[in-house]
């Protein structure tokens, strides 16, 4: 018996002193912590989940080289294969993961109205290999179910609604003229470019009481937080070509794009029935500067500049030598937005918006111009609810 009680303590001491502690915290981007999390060693029952600070901590029996994961919702799980011993107070840092095309993300608070409900999440390059798309988010968006075309108009139409229901934001920050204008039977284009933006979520559903101008869906265009490298993007098209850059620096960043298109060597192959006096001609131009502040908080200033000229005439049933149309359209756009998470789960959510819209019509002989001015201002509250919970 003395000898079976020495066996067994033996082995509880042996057993105890295997057991290794893993710890750490998990945060994002913007350093704040993620709550709820897994954390757990791949191809063992041994993991937890993150508390209210972020902070995890359990005890395996495993030796050696393992792999480590850490995996939360709309972020991308992370893992690292290393020594147990090397997995102690240690800081993971993960990032947002955009959903692809065909993904829908349910975010409680921000989309909640009723069982349709249906959001998609899109990434730039899901806008830009879209079939038929031509490297515009609307005519991507097009294509997802619940939208519908209208003959040639090539703005976003929603269950029936008009295009004037479909409200789109930048940051939060309404967008008054998101769409170049064009002639009859010519499609509209999209001003804004998917390269500056880190996601686009368009609800065909419901969604919050913040966006209540809307009436069909609510399409979020969200600029970049923190760009992850500097870069310089080139391209070349045959009617065209455009430039971007990416500077960064301690607690800033500035992103910049431009583009010129030109419609002249397309029209000259493939002439239609219209009578070009001028070929389509466009420039467009956007910059976004952040700055990121020591509490945590975040400025953006977003602005986008475009431009939009041609000359032709139109055929009409009614007039024999047809219509003469021409159309010359400056638009910029200004959105200054600011975020901040302050104690006891409260975030502040702040900004404006400044549009100024002039186009100048030739109509046979009739000269018209119009200009369109309008700003829109916005300051949130809100405060997050957490449940804690301990996984055994």
């Amino acid at each position: 018996m003395k000898t079976l009680l020495i066996a067994l303590f033996t082995l509880l001491y042996v057993n105890t002193y295997a057991q290794s502690t893993i710890s750490g915290k998990i945060i994002d981007q913007q350093g704040l912590p993620i709550i709820g999390a897994n954390v757990y060693l791949k191809g063992t029952y041994d993991g937890t989940a993150t508390n209210d600070q972020g902070v995890f901590s359990f005890e395996t029996d495993a030796t050696g080289i393992h792999t480590l994961i850490a995996s939360s919702i709309s972020f991308e799980t992370y893992s690292k294969s290393d020594g147990i011993t090397h997995f102690q107070n240690i800081t993971i840092k993960l990032r947002d993961d955009v959903n692809t095309l065909d993904a829908v993300t349910v975010n409680a608070g921000t989309f909640n109205a009723g069982d349709n409900a249906k959001v998609t999440a899109l990434k730039p390059l899901d806008i830009v290999t879209t079939a038929g798309a031509l490297g515009d988010f609307v005519g991507a968006l097009q294509t997802l179910p619940g939208t519908s075309n209208v003959a040639e108009d090539g703005r976003l139409f929603v269950r029936g609604g008009d295009a004037e229901e479909t409200q789109i934001f930048v940051d939060g920050m309404r967008v008054f003229t998101p769409y170049s204008p064009s002639a009859n039977n010519i499609p509209s284009r999209g001003r804004l470019s998917p390269f500056l933006f880190k996601g686009i979520t368009f609800s065909t559903g419901g969604y919050s009481a913040e966006y209540g101008q809307a009436l069909s869906s609510v399409l979020l265009l969200n600029s970049v937080n923190e760009p992850q490298e500097e870069k310089t993007d080139i391209s070349i098209m045959t009617v065209g070509l455009g430039l971007g850059n990416t500077q960064i620096w301690d607690k800033s960043s500035l992103s910049v794009n431009a583009n010129y298109i030109n419609l002249a060597p397309y029209q000259e192959l493939y002439p239609d029935n219209n009578e070009w006096h001028k070929p389509v001609a466009s420039f467009g131009g956007e910059a976004v500067y952040r700055y990121k502040f020591n509490n945590d908080g975040l400025l953006k200033v977003y602005g986008a500049y475009s431009a939009v000229d041609f000359d032709l005439t139109q055929e009409d049933i009614n007039e024999v030598n047809g219509v003469r149309f021409g159309l010359n359209n400056n638009n910029l756009y200004l959105n200054t937005s600011y975020q901040d998470f302050m104690e006891k789960d409260w975030s502040i959510s702040t900004g404006i918006s400044f549009a100024s819209d002039q186009t100048k019509l030739k109509l046979d002989t009739a000269d018209i111009t119009d200009t369109e001015n309008s700003a829109h201002f916005k300051l949130a509250l809100k405060k997050y609810f957490s449940s804690r919970y301990k996984l055994n």
